[in-house]
């Protein structure tokens, strides 16, 4: 019991020092506001890409119209989706990256080598995890010979049923056409998505 609550108090630590974050004050085009959210129950573990401008300004992660995608996906209402106990939400990049000319830039390179260990060191429950886009997935999958393998590769490559990694497409309106030309996606992938994730949620010590 007491290794539990130093633990957590050391967690707690962390995230306050990850929120504070400035290491790239010099180069965001704005004051730096890292949005992350985790505890050390959590089960389920969200890699995305960065904050977009309406989630920079609310501080909550996902509060745009591909979170309400993602959540359809998952099959979890905000409630569910916002209980850190139980779902850790750590992207790509911490901090709103800025506009470029055809959308938001990527996600700064320094914001997973310098937190993502340090933090995942501190969620040892995470049972599943989703890399939500090409930026983690790239990070944290293995290159397949002969190059970078696309999106709907990896989802075919992939066990939906036992892997711990699960790559997902990004569900921003960008990618509709990719959606309207994958409708096994939706139709096959996404149930069996919804169904580990509702074990996870329902899961009870």
């Amino acid at each position: 019991m007491e290794r539990t609550i130093s633990n957590n108090l050391v967690l707690v630590s962390l995230l306050r020092e990850v929120r504070s974050c400035r290491h790239c004050e010099k180069i965001l085009p704005h004051e730096p506001r890292p949005v992350v959210r985790a505890a050390e129950s959590a089960r389920l573990l969200i890699i995305g890409q960065a904050p977009g401008s309406k989630v920079h300004a609310s501080g909550i992660p996902w509060d745009d119209v591909s979170g309400e995608r993602l959540r359809t996906w998952l099959g979890l209402n905000s409630e569910e989706f916002y209980n850190e106990s139980k779902v850790a939400i750590v992207p790509m990049g911490l901090c709103y990256p800025g506009r470029g000319k055809s959308g938001d830039l990527p996600p700064r390179p320094e914001c997973a080598p310098l937190w993502h260990s340090k933090l995942f060191d501190h969620l040892p429950a995470i049972e599943l995890t989703l890399l939500v886009g090409r930026y983690a997935q790239d990070y944290y999958l293995e290159k397949l010979p002969g190059g970078r393998p696309t999106i709907s590769e990896r989802i075919l490559q992939t066990d939906w049923r036992t892997a711990g990694y699960l790559p997902l497409v990004h569900p921003s309106p960008r990618n509709r056409r990719w959606l309207s030309n994958n409708p096994q996606f939706e139709e096959q992938v996404v149930p069996i998505l919804k169904s580990r994730i509702n074990k996870l949620m329902s899961y009870v010590e």
